[in-house]
């Protein structure tokens, strides 16, 4: 699987179809792919560099050890220095795959730059496409790439699966897709946690996910936590690759900033939120994603305030008010003292990642 994310303790959505195929299927080895790390352009940003950790073993439970193993290489120039550096990242990927005894693997391909090894090994392939990067804000130069690099896949693989009825509607243009939207682990969800320790004191609206200006409006989350003031704190809990000054902005506006938070705390954040916020922008690039979030606010049963997004928008549940930009502080601070406590309102039925990883195991065997 040449994947997007790190397999981290910040579980996303390749992770759950990993470990759910993993336990399900006792034959089954995979060797995960993790983003290359770019020392040099850590160095140059002012961040200590990292190099790639290479080849690991990742204990799971319920999965004998070796089975799943991790990879991450190291990028040692950028691309505009090394025009290769994406043929040299693949054959990597390739001669790891031997050593640790691939002999026809299926290639599974998240992140478009696995064109690369898909182009070098002719791997019997799915592209599992979580994110419309066509649609994304990228250098001119990066978007060339995404489109070669997706072109490439949606001709040569054998099976293309989309996250989103917006993706199947785009991609399904260009040839046969199959949907698998995201999911939850309904019954973890449920079961009572305490209140995190480091939630601020008092009522608190609170996201949960990547802060990323891809995602994220910034200008929205500084409005509404002025607008909360004293009646409650805006807390964005999840990854946060965002700009020093973004941060300063949120800080000075008073929004918490929590950080990544490992899979078994998230659910604790939920359950103790008064109520669940989604200040996302909406751009081509949101309406192609399925938020997890979506399944995992469902699961929880909190209020829940949405920017008129794909997921949340489409919805009937009585408990999710959509409000546009301009409505979304006041939507906010109407809802903080609502009054309810979970597991008031955790009953509704709720997608579950055993049903995805199902699916997804049927859209393998094809394509294997």
């Amino acid at each position: 699987m040449i994947s997007l994310e790190r397999w981290d303790n910040v579980w996303r959505r390749n992770q759950h179809l990993v470990a759910g195929l993993l336990r399900s299927d006792p034959g089954l080895r995979v060797l995960f792919v993790e983003p290359a790390t770019d020392p040099l352009h850590d160095l140059v940003s002012g961040r200590r560099p990292r190099f790639g950790r290479g080849l690991r073993r990742v204990q799971l439970d319920g999965v004998a050890d070796g089975r799943l193993r991790t990879f991450q290489p190291t990028k040692l120039l950028p691309r505009r220095l090394d025009p290769r550096s994406d043929r040299r990242a693949a054959g990597q990927v390739r001669r790891v795959a031997s050593r640790v005894g691939f002999e026809h693997p299926v290639l599974w391909v998240n992140d478009p730059t696995g064109a690369e090894v898909l182009q070098l090994t002719g791997w019997p392939a799915l592209y599992d496409i979580t994110d419309d990067w066509l649609e994304a804000d990228r250098t001119e130069a990066e978007h060339e790439r995404l489109v070669r690099d997706e072109a490439l896949l949606m001709e040569r693989c054998a099976e293309v699966v989309v996250c989103s009825r917006g993706l199947q509607a785009t991609k399904g243009e260009i040839r046969d897709v199959t949907l698998v939207p995201n999911a939850v682990d309904v019954e973890d969800y449920r079961v009572p946690r305490p209140r995190p320790a480091d939630l601020p004191a008092g009522a608190v609206a609170v996201y949960v996910g990547t802060i990323h200006r891809d995602r994220i409006d910034i200008d929205l989350c500084v409005a509404t936590a002025r607008a909360l003031g004293k009646r409650g704190s805006l807390v964005l809990v999840g990854p946060a690759p965002l700009e020093a000054a973004d941060r300063d902005r949120l800080a000075g506006a008073g929004v918490v900033l929590l950080g990544a938070k490992d899979r078994s705390e998230v659910p604790g954040y939920l359950q103790h939120a008064d109520v669940l916020v989604v200040p996302h922008v909406v751009t081509s690039f949101t309406e192609s994603l399925d938020p997890i979030k979506l399944y995992e606010y469902r699961a929880v049963g909190r209020p829940v305030v949405s920017t008129p997004v794909a997921g949340f928008r489409d919805g009937a549940d009585s408990r999710v008010v959509v409000a546009e930009p301009s409505e979304f502080p006041r939507a906010v601070t109407l809802a903080v003292p609502a009054g309810s406590v979970f597991p008031e309102g955790a009953d509704a039925p709720v997608d579950s990642w055993a049903d995805r990883v199902e699916a997804m195991k049927r859209v393998l065997d094809r394509t294997g």
